[in-house]
């Protein structure tokens, strides 16, 4: 069933349970075609249960959803067909050079020359010197890189990073950075799900703010910080960071609630 949109992800009073633990509770939001949408919140606030939800690995118990104009329920498949999800750790196999772990994904996905998907990948993400290279031999930030090439062989419309820069040092997290904005540049839709606020303030287009499964603000950076009243030191007027918007809304500068996806 294709559903009548013009956002490439539609969300819509999604609800996920775990037994008797509320995980997500009627959430909400849109995401523009070619734009990043960063979903902000802390361990537990269901981040990665929505992004299961909406790549069709997790069925909501509530709600709908809907994926390049295709439901995730009724039309999973088509989704499938049109997204790619990319973890909070690398799924590159470390036996296998750079190069190896490109052409494999390229056959998997039956592209006609899987050679040249592999070197113009290699190029576009700075890798073609270590292509030849075993994985095991790579940094941090270039087992990212590479993970997340592998995860665009076939243009998918959609991509969700789920956490892209956890673990990595801050020169890795900026080359990462670049990556997710040469996306958005190229057309591609990315849901970025982070805990840390600098990222989101340097990537995203729009920001939704998740806590205890709930969206709890929706805007832009600027619309955002129209929430809370700038502050005025020595009369001259300072305007919120997002660090202290998250942390004004959420009541709390930590969340102790965990779910199952989380401590998996």
């Amino acid at each position: 069933m294709t559903m009548t949109t013009t956002a490439a992800i539609e969300v819509r009073g999604i609800e996920k349970s775990y037994d008797d633990l509320p995980v997500l509770r009627g959430v909400d939001f849109d995401v523009v075609p070619g734009s990043i949408f960063a979903l902000l919140g802390a361990n537990g606030a269901g981040k990665t249960t929505l992004v299961r939800i909406l790549s069709t690995l997790l069925r909501p118990d509530a709600g709908t959803a809907a994926v390049h104009g295709y439901d995730v329920t009724a039309d999973a498949q088509r989704v499938r067909e049109s997204i790619s999800l990319t973890g909070q750790f690398a799924a590159v196999d470390e036996i296998l050079t750079g190069r190896e772990n490109l052409v494999l994904v390229a056959r998997l996905r039956h592209q006609r020359d899987p050679g040249t998907v592999a070197d113009a990948l290699l190029e576009r993400f700075r890798l073609t010197d270590a292509g030849g290279r075993k994985v095991a031999t790579y940094s941090g930030g270039m087992r990212r890189r590479l993970d997340i090439a592998m995860s665009l062989i076939g243009d998918p419309a959609v991509i969700f990073l789920d956490e892209p820069t956890t673990g990595l040092d801050p020169e890795a997290r900026i080359d990462v950075w670049e990556v997710v904005q040469e996306l958005a540049t190229r057309g591609t839709t990315v849901l970025l799900t982070t805990q840390y606020l600098e990222e989101a303030e340097q990537l995203a287009d729009r920001i939704a703010i998740l806590r205890d499964g709930r969206i709890i603000a929706d805007g832009t950076l600027a619309e955002l910080k129209r929430m809370l009243p700038a502050a005025k030191v020595e009369y001259v007027e300072k305007q919120p960071t997002l660090e202290e918007i998250f942390l004004a809304l959420t009541g709390a500068r930590t969340d102790s609630t965990t779910t199952p996806e989380d401590r998996s």
